[in-house]
């Protein structure tokens, strides 16, 4: 009997060891069935465990700063799925407030006291986003949408008491724009209807009576609109049937209501910051010394400053202009890299 079992075990590892080195042989990157491939040799799939420390890291992005406290959500991952995580001081240790196994599209404060905030996530991956309200103090979570359409995250008015984003809700395709008071989901409602998938909300006027919308047609054409955020009846700031076409990306009301900040490639090559005058539609450019794209910007609560990033030879720049002198202010040297999302605290410093 000993010598059956020892000549089994030995006649085991006779079978298995050639199926393990075929296995180990085949480890290999297998391409896409598209990809044609001449003269490549097989690429080994260790090869690509070594290499996954540089291709595969995790990063942090800023999503809200709470309006009163000097503290932040930021969207980071420590699993397989970005979540929303509050930052209470520099250097503090991330808490974790959101842990679903769909990604979680950050967050957004409510702006006046933050004692809730809104995030956005799909079910399943069908990227189908629905909003939902976290309550801080208890952590239960509302779901304020219809639980079935495509929804943006919104925009929230100066008050903090209502947020403006796109459904489509109606038709299944067009994005219109609903308005709700995110601690009463009976106050959901449509605000107005358009046509077309690249409607999106971008500022509340500072008495909160219209809101700036934008109509994205494509990365050469889009224009800009005003929407009575009472009636929803909607005013194109930015003439349609020009013989050229022109692109807008990003709007902000001044701080006086009287203009708008936008980035549009009217009349250059270039994507330069401009200030529009709402009463004759002028366009005051406010970087034509700088020969390069602008990306992203942001007002501080005042209305005295504007950080905006230019994409220079590739490289992001930070710049810091005075909206009284249209002069800019000298800033730190920063390192080299990317610069994005840019958003002001409203204590007007951070």
């Amino acid at each position: 009997m000993q010598f059956l079992s020892l000549l089994f075990a030995t006649l085991l590892v006779v079978f298995l060891l050639p199926s393990f080195m075929v296995a180990a042989q085949t480890s290999v990157i297998t391409p896409n069935e598209n990809l044609v491939l001449e003269g490549i040799p097989p690429i080994p799939a260790t090869l690509a465990e070594t290499v996954n420390r540089y291709t595969n890291f995790r990063s942090a992005s800023l999503s809200s700063w709470h309006p009163v406290r000097r503290e932040m959500l930021i969207s980071t991952r420590f699993a397989d799925t970005p979540q929303v995580h509050l930052l209470k001081f520099p250097l503090g240790s991330r808490q974790q407030m959101t842990f679903f196994p769909e990604r979680v599209g950050g967050g957004s404060f409510q702006p006046t006291q933050g004692d809730y905030f809104i995030f956005s996530k799909d079910i399943g991956g069908n990227e189908f986003n629905q909003n939902y309200r976290y309550d801080l103090v208890t952590g239960d979570i509302t779901l304020l949408t219809d639980g079935k359409s495509k929804n943006s995250r919104g925009i929230w008015s100066n008050d903090g008491d209502r947020m403006i984003y796109t459904s489509t809700r109606r038709t299944g395709k067009d994005n219109d724009f609903y308005i709700i008071d995110p601690k009463n989901t009976q106050s959901d409602r449509l605000l107005a209807q358009v046509e077309g998938g690249g409607w999106m909300p971008l500022d509340w006027s500072p008495d909160d009576r219209q809101m700036l919308a934008m109509e994205y047609v494509s990365v050469n054409e889009s224009y800009l609109w005003l929407v009575d955020t009472n009636s929803g009846e909607k005013k194109l700031i930015t003439p349609k049937g020009g013989t050229e076409k022109v692109s807008y990306r990003g709007g902000l009301f001044s701080k006086d209501g009287k203009g708008l900040y936008v980035i549009t490639d009217r009349d250059s090559e270039f994507s330069r910051l401009a200030y529009v005058n709402l009463a004759t539609f002028k366009h005051t450019y406010l970087t034509n010394h700088i020969p390069w794209d602008v990306e992203d910007f942001d007002l501080t609560e005042d209305g005295k400053y504007l950080a905006f990033v230019t994409n220079e030879d590739g490289a992001s720049i930070l710049h810091l202009l005075e909206t009284t002198t249209k002069q800019e202010k000298p800033l730190p040297k920063l390192p080299v890299g990317q610069v994005y999302g840019i958003t002001w605290h409203r204590n007007n410093e951070d």
